[in-house]
């Protein structure tokens, strides 16, 4: 870490000062932004999903528990690996235990993965989290949301994601999909993010960036080089 300026007492409370004055204005920001993403249009579900869970069968439906609000995490798995994603991993330590949470404000968050379910749930084991987590093996809820990518998509090596069209030759993606279910019962798909939008759903990113190195990732190979699932750490 480069050699820091170190001022006195009274000159350190007026730079906060200043900086607080811009944080403010950028939860000012952020709250308008959030504003205006729960006024974006819907666009009602037609597809029936049916995914494999703990208990059996459930289409997307199901999924909503007691809620009317749904937050799906696309997280990466494919149908052949043998552990999940090490940054959706990350993501993962990050919400595991805050249902309860949500629950209480009419959300259900739900992980689903392409992985087929005894794979989700050995995995899961091993890493102790409690959150639900199913599989779409049998439907292309992952491909419709644009987290997962046919073999034909992949040679061709581009695909949508993002909003947009991309270089990624991976056959899995992450993400976040959010969902409203109505009186009638009628689903509708009100937001998706990825890619940097994953970011605000990161704690353990927010304490790193309280922190005097940041995330300290500037000079590393890629951004998250360093990374690691949370029971591997110890094997370096």
């Amino acid at each position: 870490m480069q050699e820091h300026k170190i001022v006195s007492k009274e000159e350190w409370l007026q730079s906060r000062k200043e900086h607080l004055a811009k944080e403010k204005e950028f939860t000012r920001m952020r709250d308008e932004l959030s504003k205006n993403r729960r006024e974006l249009p819907w666009v009602k579900v037609e597809q029936d999903y049916v995914f494999e869970g703990p208990t059996g069968k459930e289409n997307l439906s199901i999924l909503f528990g007691e809620c009317s609000q749904l937050i799906v995490f696309h997280f990466m798995f494919g149908t052949d690996w043998k552990e999940g994603c090490p940054s959706c991993s990350f993501w993962a330590d990050n919400v595991d235990g805050i249902d309860v949470h949500l629950n209480h404000r009419d959300i259900k968050l739900v992980a689903v993965s392409k992985a087929p379910l005894p794979s989700l749930e050995s995995y899961q084991r091993r890493m102790g989290w409690q959150f639900k987590w199913v599989s779409s093996f049998e439907n292309c809820f992952n491909h419709d949301f644009q987290v997962s990518f046919t073999p034909e998509e992949i040679e061709k090596g581009e695909v949508i994601y993002n909003y947009g069209v991309n270089k990624f030759p991976r056959e899995e993606l992450p993400g976040f999909s959010v969902f409203y279910k109505d009186g009638n019962g009628d689903i509708f798909h009100t937001y998706s993010c990825y890619s940097r939008g994953l970011d605000m759903l990161n704690g353990a990113y927010h304490f790193m960036d309280i922190a005097p190195k940041g995330r300290d990732e500037a000079e590393l190979d890629y951004g998250m080089a360093w990374l690691r699932r949370h029971d591997q750490y110890d094997d370096e």
